[in-house]
């Protein structure tokens, strides 16, 4: 059974292992060793937490629960921008006519922006290779939105999240080589490596005024708000869930960023809560559900299958029961995995 809980002190070794995997433009988790650390030490500092940080990031792990391997990470920042700028580029139309000429052009324009300060961003996910299967991609994103539903007053009530770039296998970027290589001077890779340290050096060298995107070349234009190959399993999964692009990207690859309202989220929106009843066996109904308790630092959820005894129980198994950290009585979120039953 794969369990996803939150970051443990011993996780140290299992996420310099995933950061390691990451590739070109996972700017959230690169193998660098006090990146790697700062970004525990700050999950571990939000869970411990009395009361909420103003800046928390909750950092969940995909556990096989028979042999203790980490299969994969996934986060939440409960606030971006509010001690480091957050920068997008935002796409506009502009419209240059002139009567007397005849002429009428609608142009497309990127603006520097701040527009999303204080959202909540889904963010850090990376499943490793080998766990691609068997629905443990979704579960490792939904997770966090069951954890969401449980402690909405941890989150902002509009909620992203940053879709990886276009890039070569050689790391290089279309849009970087077109834009931020003449405010820079280095090359994709560099320039990744450096933002996540931090964005305010953006503010710095980047030009304030709009940018023409006609005036780009043409493989430039092509990535802009596209999905990296990688990550548009990704995409879709937050699509389906609610998410949609609002013509904001990433000042670096040209990555869409995606934006919902927490309470839209389906998973949000349609889980509920039920009282657990243990049996030695459940349901011959083959549907895949999300579980989880409603704990916060304790924090844990599972895929399965169930059955509802009535309206106010669901009967789940020993096992599952102790995946969860449940007693009979205790209270379980659930919702379907894909928001249809057979």
């Amino acid at each position: 059974m794969m369990i996803i809980r939150p970051i443990k002190s011993c996780d140290y070794d299992a996420l310099w292992h995933i950061a390691n995997h990451t590739g070109v433009g996972f700017s959230s988790l690169q193998p660098k060793p006090d990146m790697v650390r700062r970004k525990m030490d700050w999950a571990l500092e939000s869970f411990a937490a009395s009361s909420a940080l103003d800046e928390s990031l909750y950092l969940f792990m995909l556990e096989d629960h028979k042999t203790g391997e980490i299969a994969g990470v996934s986060g939440i920042e409960s606030a971006i921008g509010l001690s480091d700028p957050w920068y997008n580029f935002k796409i506009n139309t502009q419209v240059h006519a002139s009567r007397e000429l005849n002429v009428y052009n609608r142009l497309t324009t990127m603006t520097l922006c701040s527009d999303h300060t204080g959202y909540s961003e889904l963010c850090t996910l990376f499943l490793m290779p080998e766990y691609r299967h068997s629905n443990f991609g979704r579960l490792l994103s939904k997770a966090r939105m069951m954890f969401m539903a449980n402690h909405p007053l941890h989150f902002n009530e509009n909620v992203i999240a940053e879709m990886r770039g276009c890039c070569n296998d050689s790391g290089e970027s279309p849009f970087w080589e077109a834009i931020g290589r003449h405010f820079f001077n280095v090359d994709f890779v560099t320039a990744d490596q450096q933002v996540a340290q931090g964005k305010t050096f953006i503010a710095e060298l980047m030009p304030r005024h709009p940018i023409y995107t006609n005036m780009l070349p043409q493989d430039a234009q092509a990535v802009i708000g596209e999905t990296h190959s990688d990550t548009l399993p990704a995409r879709k999964l937050l699509e389906s869930e609610g998410f949609h692009y609002t013509h904001y990207i990433d000042i670096f690859d040209a990555g869409p960023l995606l934006e919902a309202r927490v309470r839209d989220i389906r998973t949000v929106r349609d889980s509920k809560e039920y009282k657990v009843q243990i049996h030695e066996s459940t349901t011959t109904d083959q549907t895949d559900w999300l579980l989880s308790n409603t704990d916060f630092n304790q924090f844990r959820c599972i895929l399965g299958h169930l059955s509802f005894e009535g309206l106010e129980f669901v009967n789940i198994t020993r096992a599952q029961a102790d995946a969860l950290q449940l007693d009979s009585n205790d209270t379980v979120r659930v919702v379907p995995l894909t928001g249809r039953r057979p």
